[in-house]
């Protein structure tokens, strides 16, 4: 096999033990073997951290300034969706309103930065 393909493999494995650890064996519940529940909002937004992290990575290492658009516009997608389970979680619609705020400003950034790699100024 190549050594592409084992890095691959690899990397499905890692990366379907950690999910399984977050679905099935919480971090709370390895910190503190005494809580044997923890509720689907705070696996959701195990989920999103990881989601995150995986953008982050993607945008540093990213080869082409697209693939970097494209993460950053998964990203603020993804905090957006972080804002509403939080909205949901604690009961407070304000984390609705940052959301919104969110999602305006990461389209006109995306729009801007399209802009920008296609060589045309600003006022065109």
């Amino acid at each position: 096999m190549s050594n592409r393909r084992i890095r691959w493999i690899i990397g499905i494995v890692l990366l379907t033990a950690i999910i399984g650890v977050i679905l099935f064996y919480p971090l709370r519940v390895l910190l503190n073997p005494k809580l044997q529940y923890v509720g689907l909002y705070s696996r959701a937004i195990y989920m999103f951290l990881l989601c995150l992290l995986f953008c982050l990575f993607r945008i540093f290492k990213g080869p082409t300034p697209a693939d970097r658009i494209v993460s950053i516009d998964i990203m603020g997608i993804l905090i957006i969706g972080l804002c509403a389970i939080l909205s949901v979680s604690t009961g407070r619609s304000w984390y609705i309103d940052i959301g919104i705020a969110w999602a305006l400003q990461s389209f006109i950034g995306t729009l801007a930065l399209a802009k920008y790699l296609e060589g045309k100024h600003f006022d065109d």
